[in-house]
């Protein structure tokens, strides 16, 4: 009882001086793996020196203090959970112990027993958002912790500036207003909102994926997902750009059409959007494909 009085006071204090207690290998075997404990620790593995070039480590450590730091200045903070982080330049032997081969990762390590199947954080398909770590928290710990982020300006800033543009267009142009009734501008401006949504763009906005993966030991970069549950932002931009394409040749299409332009002109307008279909929707199809696996057909 009182080695466990003495492994708790130890970590109140570190805790209140930083919300997220970094470990190397013997603070881990003490406090974390050896009984007796009556806490449960949060560990975050990571990697974030810069030679290690880990982008989503540094992404998922701002996340993580933020749902730490949530925690710790909370009113219902108690000893019954901490926060702490195991960075592999500071604790390799903890890695090597672990069997682990890949950063970041969460793990939980409840206040009883050994970590189950479901106390290692599913970061690739739930992403690393402080919102969605809490949800898994409160679900392993019975911990329900408000997430609280610190105040961003950029959204207001934006709203600002873009009310000062249409406020200045207006007062030049005060005479004339009918820009604002320019169908074109409109929908054009209507057609980006329709592709980022549709591309995915809210659910990054939701999630908070990794903007790609880099695997550890081939230093390959993945830019799409291989599972059809998650997504990376760079997909999104991606599919994004697919759909532009697809879009683009829609358009060439029904001017070629439509248009009172020389034959020869149309011809031309033709070709290239039917090209721009055949080559971006292939795009698309190969993309699908390779997140759900063992879909049958293709375009080209």
């Amino acid at each position: 009882q009182m080695v466990l009085s003495e492994k708790v006071n130890q970590l109140m204090e570190w805790a209140s001086k930083r919300s997220v207690i970094r470990m190397n290998g013997d603070k881990f075997r003490r406090l974390v793996k050896a009984p007796p404990r009556n806490y449960s620790v949060i560990v975050m593995f990571t990697a974030l020196q810069p030679h290690r070039q880990c982008v989503v480590c540094k992404q998922a450590d701002e996340e993580y203090q933020i749902l730490a730091n949530s925690w710790r200045y909370s009113s219902a903070f108690t000893n019954k959970i901490f926060f702490a982080m195991v960075d592999f330049d500071e604790g390799s032997d903890v890695f090597q112990m672990l069997n682990m081969n890949s950063a970041p990762t969460f793990i939980n390590f409840p206040a009883k027993g050994k970590p189950k199947r479901g106390d290692t954080y599913e970061l690739q398909v739930r992403g690393f958002a402080a919102e969605q770590l809490a949800r898994w928290v409160a679900d392993r710990t019975d911990v329900h912790i408000r997430v609280i982020r610190p105040p961003n300006y950029a959204g207001p800033l934006m709203l600002g500036l873009l009310l000062a543009v249409i406020g200045g267009l207006v007062y030049l142009r005060g005479s004339n207003l009918d820009f604002l009734y320019n169908k074109t501008g409109w929908a054009f401006a209507a057609l980006c909102f329709v592709l980022a949504m549709t591309s995915g763009q809210m659910w990054n906005h939701i999630r908070g994926p990794p903007y790609a993966h880099k695997n550890p030991h081939t230093g390959q970069v993945n830019y799409i997902h291989g599972s059809s549950q998650a997504q990376f932002v760079a997909e999104t931009h991606i599919v994004l750009l697919f759909n532009g394409g697809v879009t683009l040749g829609m358009v060439l299409l029904h001017e070629a059409a439509t248009s009172d332009m020389d034959v020869g002109k149309r011809k031309i307008m033709c070709i290239a959007g039917i090209g721009l279909v055949v080559l971006f929707f292939s795009w698309l199809l190969s993309v699908f494909r390779s997140k759900y696996h063992g879909y049958p057909y293709r375009y080209v």
